[in-house]
């Protein structure tokens, strides 16, 4: 099988799509995410795989906590999703021709409140949970965060927004 049939075959597998809050030095940050999974019944564990560059992962990195935004599958969650696809500093993207220094902070203008652990929790979200990191374990070009569940609530009863509803991939 060639790369491009493995990457074909990775790109075929439905992911879902969450906004992953963060917080540090008083700022809080929110970045779309798709490789998320639970890893353990008992304790209840949760493994995201974060770009090694992310701002996210800085944040986890120092503050150690996080939340997990799961969005429902309909237009107003998909678009609010493609809001967060943005990384925060643009030069991340090479080939960028806007050469801005300054960061985006994709929760300006979307209606949020903080969890008990500092973190992002959105209005428009379907459910959330709250996270403590506990391992940090390097995998290539990402770093697997597995975490404690602390916290979490069902604010809606809705499908939740994947990779299949959207056509989005971030995969191969």
């Amino acid at each position: 099988m060639s790369g491009d049939e493995i990457g074909g075959v990775l790109d075929a597998m439905p992911y879902g799509l969450y906004i992953v809050g963060s917080r540090a030095d008083g700022e809080v940050n929110g970045m779309m995410a798709d490789w998320v999974m639970q890893t353990s019944f008992r304790p209840r564990l949760i493994a995201v795989a974060f770009e090694n560059d992310a701002r996210t992962l800085d944040n986890i990195r120092a503050e150690s906590v996080f939340s997990i935004n799961v969005l429902s599958q309909d237009h107003a969650s998909m678009e609010l999703a493609a809001k967060f696809a943005q990384p925060y500093f643009d030069s991340k993207v090479k080939g960028r021709t806007r050469a801005t220094t300054e960061p985006h902070h994709k929760l300006i203008g979307i209606p949020h409140t903080i969890g008990a652990n500092g973190c992002p929790i959105l209005d428009a979200g379907m459910a959330w949970l709250a996270c403590a990191a506990e391992q940090l374990i390097a995998t290539g070009d990402h770093t697997l965060v597995v975490a404690s569940v602390t916290d979490g609530r069902i604010m809606r009863d809705a499908e939740p927004l994947t990779s299949s509803y959207t056509g989005w991939n971030y995969s191969g």
